[in-house]
């Protein structure tokens, strides 16, 4: 595991978008794996940022996304495909047809699942999977409890997730209940994983995720397993570590 240590989220965001423009850079094909949610939005805005300096082309690069809400529109303000195109897709060089969402509009949710397990399998698997972290120790939307097993699959959101996430919509009641999500068999087979976190809130689960033991019930914690993982951790999320290491 490689560590690097951030002092607040923007030195954070920075630290991280080097290591995804280090792997365009490398491999100007590659194949990466999008989050959303609030941290990743500052290392997205130095990706388009460098872009538009000249620095970065993403004509040749693929992306698959984790997640995406289940009976939301593309277009939805809250939907993952209108947050990744208005964070990054729209103001880059990528093909948008090379940009990879589960179809939260899906009729069939099996067909859904295979669907996009299919296109990760065809992809030749993902080169950089970037990855946030819940308070509850969940990836993706693969919550605490299930199995590690699961690929792609449809998942009912907890109450933590949905109490998490309503701040969004208007309404608690307009927060989807369902999402569909890579499941953790999927992201371990990512060849490097990058996990990104920040912030007081989630500082309990980056240590149980790294320090603690690998159960399902913190999902993040089979990415002690992972030989190519690294962890930006800006000084607010790694409050518990050091408080534990210096006890010990």
């Amino acid at each position: 595991m490689e560590f690097y240590r951030a002092e607040n989220y923007k030195t954070l965001s920075r630290k991280a978008a080097n290591i995804v423009s280090a792997q365009v850079i490398m491999k100007p094909n590659c194949i990466l794996g999008l989050a959303t949610g609030s941290t990743p939005i500052g290392l997205y805005e130095h990706l388009v940022e460098w872009y538009n300096k000249g620095d970065l082309d993403f004509s040749r690069v693929k992306s698959i996304n984790l997640d995406e809400y289940k009976g939301l529109k593309g277009d939805h303000p809250q939907s993952y495909r209108y947050f990744m195109d208005t964070h990054l897709f729209n103001h880059i060089n990528i093909d948008k047809a090379n940009t990879q969402l589960p179809n939260g509009m899906a009729i069939d949710d099996a067909a859904e699942c295979r669907r996009y397990n299919a296109l990760l399998h065809e992809s030749g698997g993902i080169d950089l999977q970037i990855l946030g972290l819940g308070q509850n120790g969940h990836i993706g939307f693969n919550e605490p409890g299930e199995s590690f097993e699961r690929e792609t699959h449809c998942v009912a959101l907890t109450e933590s997730t949905i109490a998490a996430n309503a701040r969004y919509f208007d309404t608690i009641e307009a927060m989807p209940k369902y999402a569909f999500t890579l499941g953790i068999k999927a992201i371990m087979q990512a060849k490097r994983i990058l996990l990104v976190v920040s912030g007081a809130t989630k500082a309990e689960a980056l240590y149980q995720s790294l320090y603690g033991p690998i159960t399902p019930q913190v999902p993040a914690s089979i990415l002690q397993l992972h030989s190519g993982l690294m962890v930006v951790a800006d000084e607010a999320a790694m409050t518990v570590i050091e408080r534990v290491h210096h006890d010990h």
